[in-house]
């Protein structure tokens, strides 16, 4: 079974880790698709006027169904090897359940969990029997692992994130497919912040090569950068 993903969907990449993801894919040789929420330029704009005709830019906001679902009928004919969903927002480290608004709990709960859920849905299809769908997700996600706090909303949407991926999985058992929620580190991004403990170089190719390297195996699993399992 092939291990290179060289068509490539990828939801989220105008800064950040996805704009890392694309352009380590279209180093490797990919054709990537990567979306961008606004109309205005960004760094992946820049990325593709490099790219040779191998980065095509769409655009999406996760959190709005319509433009999902827009999103499907434009890519009605395509296939792709991978189904890349990279998604996130945070908040105040400090915020507890006991104080985070409930504009601040219900915005990081609709776009780090339910909306990549919504993207999985509505693109899956686009994906063939031996293609992977991947979505970000963290360590802080884990459960099991949680013996600081801090970060609590945050934690708490990417461990939701991951009960709806293995929810996905459950309904879809008989599915062939590669399913993968990932753990990237702790990158300095601007999500990550300037105190994180990876670079994106250290972390970005690390990861793309454990998503290649699971492909045609099937089944759901919970990842980090290093290929290491994650405890849910």
């Amino acid at each position: 079974m092939a291990d290179k993903h060289t068509e490539v969907l990828l939801i989220g990449a105008s800064r950040g880790l996805g704009l890392a993801i694309a352009a380590e894919y279209l180093e490797r040789g990919s054709r990537v698709v990567a979306t961008v929420r606004g109309d205005g330029r960004t760094a992946l704009h820049d990325l593709r006027d490099g790219a040779d005709g191998r980065l095509e830019i769409e655009h999406v906001d996760i959190t709005d169904e319509g433009q999902v679902g827009a999103l499907r009928e434009r890519l009605a004919e395509r296939s792709f090897d991978l189904l890349f969903v990279n998604a996130g927002v945070t908040n105040a480290r400090e915020e507890t359940s006991a104080d985070v608004s409930t504009e601040v709990f219900t915005r990081l709960m609709l776009t780090n969990a339910l909306s990549p859920l919504r993207v999985v849905e509505a693109l899956g299809e686009l994906v063939p029997a031996d293609g992977t769908i991947a979505v970000m997700s963290s360590k802080q996600g884990s459960v099991a692992n949680n013996e600081r706090g801090d970060f609590e909303i945050y934690r708490a949407s990417k461990s939701a994130l991951n009960q709806l991926m293995r929810s996905y999985a459950a309904r879809h058992r008989d599915d062939p497919r590669t399913l993968l929620l990932l753990a990237p580190g702790w990158v300095r991004t601007e999500l990550g912040g300037p105190d994180a403990t990876l670079t994106v170089r250290e972390s970005i190719p690390r990861l793309v090569s454990v998503v290649d390297s699971q492909r045609g195996r099937g089944g759901l699993r919970f990842l980090d950068y290093r290929g290491e399992v994650v405890a849910w």
